[in-house]
């Protein structure tokens, strides 16, 4: 195993997910343009998202999401806080397994950024358990949606 760049203390304070759904493990390395992230809660019996003991190859996507916001997290800590981003679309995903729970091999979670702005990036992820290929497609964030959607001022 890589040694971590990031381990999961870093990650939980750098990304919204906290608690048991902080699911990554560690960062082992990341770039502008791409991070690699490793997770074994997949084998957690008390994992958060399970649904009648099981836990859905669906799951990958939120697996994949949590990547993402690492890498932003890690960009935004060289220059300034994290963006608020919210996953607005996942396109084109090809599932390689029906379930996560069935998996020995921690998860490879890799999000690639295809292009973006100040408000929308859009990254390729996949993610893979050794040599197998669980999940792979394009999701879409939006960065700062409270202002966006007006939410900021929702409150007052």
């Amino acid at each position: 195993m890589d040694a971590p760049v990031f381990d999961h203390a870093w990650i939980a304070r750098h990304i919204p997910h906290q608690g048991a759904m902080c699911l990554l493990d560690h960062v082992i390395e990341w770039d502008a343009e791409h991070i690699v992230c490793i997770a074994t809660s997949h084998r957690r019996d008390d994992h958060p998202l399970r649904f009648r003991g099981r836990l859905s190859a669906a799951v990958a996507i939120e697996y994949a999401a949590q990547a993402m916001a690492a890498h932003g997290a890690a960009i935004a800590a060289r220059t300034e806080a994290p963006a608020v981003g919210f996953l607005t679309a996942v396109r084109g995903v090809r599932f390689g397994v029906d379930r996560l729970d069935t998996l020995d091999a921690p998860l490879r979670c890799e999000a690639h950024r295809l292009s973006g702005d100040a408000r929308n990036i859009l990254y390729a992820f996949e993610v893979r358990a050794g040599e197998q290929r669980v999940a792979e497609g394009r999701a879409t964030v939006m960065l700062d949606a409270d202002d966006t959607l007006g939410l900021a001022n929702a409150a007052t």
